[in-house]
């Protein structure tokens, strides 16, 4: 999901890989980008939906209160429902409460900086071990096999998970995104303009061409 070229369009993309709309938005993504034209370049800026619950070690404590009861769930999973139908997704599971995404999150960030043009391919490896396979994307082991899967080198990944530099690396990079007003995911954010949510490929195809048009 990722282009190179200096003068190819690039859309930015908040996400946090446990975030089940964060995996449909995705889908919505693909679809207008098969139907676009154009090529389009996909920026990925992490994003983590854990940040008010995370101790000062990087571990989740599920005992802290986000404000999110049974009520909110059961709509999220009614949603996420909506969404695979309309979109046409299937799922192995509808949500990821107990599942970790930092570490995938840092092997991510580390191969978008170190090895870009494997990125995409590692990022739909990280969506699909989760949302389709079941699988824990917070295991060291996992990341690893699945950066095997794409090419990448296994030491490498292992040791980007445990890289207490880059964890604080992406405390910045979320911190930075909450100041830029960043408050959900998925985000993509086109110029100066967004759209929060899974939104549909007709609303992805109306941020980028409308502000296209605008600079004309």
């Amino acid at each position: 999901m990722s282009g190179t070229a200096d003068s190819t369009d690039r859309l930015e993309l908040y996400a946090d890989y446990v975030c089940p709309f964060c995996y449909l938005g995705t889908r919505s993504l693909e679809q207008y980008r098969e139907e676009r034209e154009a090529p389009l370049e996909i920026d990925w800026q992490p994003f983590d939906l854990r940040s008010g619950k995370r101790n000062p070690d990087g571990s989740i404590d599920h005992e802290v209160d986000d404000g999110k009861d049974d009520q909110y769930y059961e709509q999220a999973k009614q949603n996420v429902r909506r969404l695979q139908e309309e979109y046409g997704v299937e799922m192995n599971q509808i949500m990821a409460t107990e599942v970790d995404s930092l570490p995938a999150q840092q092997a991510s960030w580390y191969v978008k900086q170190e090895y870009p043009e494997q990125w995409a391919a590692f990022d739909e490896a990280i969506y699909q071990a989760l949302w389709q396979d079941g699988r824990d994307i917070g295991d060291a082991d996992v990341l690893a096999d699945l950066a095997e899967s794409v090419g990448l080198p296994i030491d490498e990944i292992r040791s980007a998970v445990e890289d207490d530099g880059l964890r604080t690396e992406l405390e910045d990079r979320f911190q930075a995104a909450q100041r830029r007003g960043i408050t959900g995911v998925p985000t993509f954010v086109y110029e100066d303009h967004a759209a929060r949510g899974a939104v549909p490929p007709a609303q992805l195809e109306r941020l980028v061409e409308g502000a296209e048009q605008a600079q004309r």
